[in-house]
């Protein structure tokens, strides 16, 4: 049985169908322009040859799926065809989704949030402005009130213009309350009283909001490390998640967001958001690949239940559902 029908089998309960169609329809701008590609590639190849996978490697390339992970897949691909002395094609294609799910997810646990099951958990955001940051946090806020957490979340961005203002609306659509000071405050002043009504609340979860973007980049990592300084001095372990937010559609400028932010903030993982809105998905096998960040979520939509848990398998499934002939 081919790896794709494998994993039809899988998400055939109803609640596994209702995640997976909403990675298919998440997914359908790529798979389109990818998916649909590689399948057709697969049908006019009479055998597995040099321009074979020249052109996979260009049809990867062209998805966003960046270079060096391209020129790995291909490696691994070419390894596979001689070792199991594949001459067709059609042979391959269980070979390059079962190839793209183990990149993408490493170890079983590396997509899950760490929430802590004694004490609160800390989850501090960062990313670049207009990436969807805000609307994540709230997303994330409702969820986690939906599986009986009591969240609260800590506006920190308190530099561009109605960033409070919009956090208090995501905070009264999921029900949590808001800590927050006045625009220009400082951030770590706010992040500071966020972690004490936190803890005089007893919340299980508070999700700290930060800017992305002061007068230059020294700055505004200096704001964040900052930020990020008071929460491990006030709570011994924390932040224990630091989620980077980037926007999908933005391609190999979030690897460069990713590679920065990176180096600067001890990410633990990303948040893809807005997934749905480009043709170039590959990015998330980039960034997964080149820089060892673990995907945790993914925005396929703008609804409030639209930010999803991340799942290698899903993600895959949904990339090539329908292209494979049953």
């Amino acid at each position: 049985m081919s790896f794709l029908k494998r994993l039809k089998e899988k998400f055939s309960t109803q609640q596994s169908e209702e995640s997976s169609e909403k990675f298919k329809s998440g997914l359908e701008k790529t798979r389109n322009s990818f998916s649909f590609k590689v399948n057709d590639l697969l049908k006019r190849f009479r055998k597995v040859d040099e321009e074979f996978f020249e052109e996979l490697e260009e049809i990867l390339i062209g998805a966003d799926v960046g270079v060096h992970t391209v020129l790995d897949i291909i490696d691994q691909l070419k390894d596979v065809a001689r070792t199991k002395n594949i001459q067709n094609p059609m042979e391959l294609r269980s070979a390059i989704t079962e190839k793209l799910a183990e990149m993408l997810q490493k170890e079983e646990s590396d997509n899950k949030l760490n929430i802590q099951t004694d004490g609160m958990t800390v989850i501090l955001f960062v990313g670049v402005n207009g990436v969807g940051k805000t609307t994540t946090i709230g997303k994330l806020a409702h969820q986690l009130k939906n599986v009986g957490k009591k969240v609260i979340l800590a506006a920190g961005d308190t530099f561009r213009a109605g960033a409070i203002d919009q956090l208090e609306v995501w905070g009264e659509r999921a029900g949590v309350d808001v800590i927050k000071h006045h625009e220009g405050a400082d951030p770590a002043a706010v992040i500071y009283d966020s972690i004490q009504a936190a803890k005089s609340r007893k919340a299980d979860v508070l999700l700290c909001d930060t800017a992305g973007r002061l007068q230059n980049k020294v700055n505004l990592m200096n704001e964040l490390s900052k930020v990020k300084r008071v929460i491990e001095r006030e709570i011994p372990g924390a932040p224990h998640e630091v989620l980077l937010v980037v926007d999908a559609t933005t391609g190999q400028n979030a690897m460069n967001q990713a590679k920065t932010f990176g180096q600067s903030t001890d990410v633990t993982g990303l948040v893809l958001t807005k997934l749905d809105g480009t043709a170039k998905g590959g990015i998330v096998l980039a960034i997964r690949h080149e820089l060892d960040i673990p995907v945790k979520f993914v925005g396929l939509g703008e609804k409030i239940d639209d930010l999803q848990e991340f799942d290698a398998d899903q993600f895959v499934y949904g990339l090539f559902a329908g292209t494979e002939e049953e």
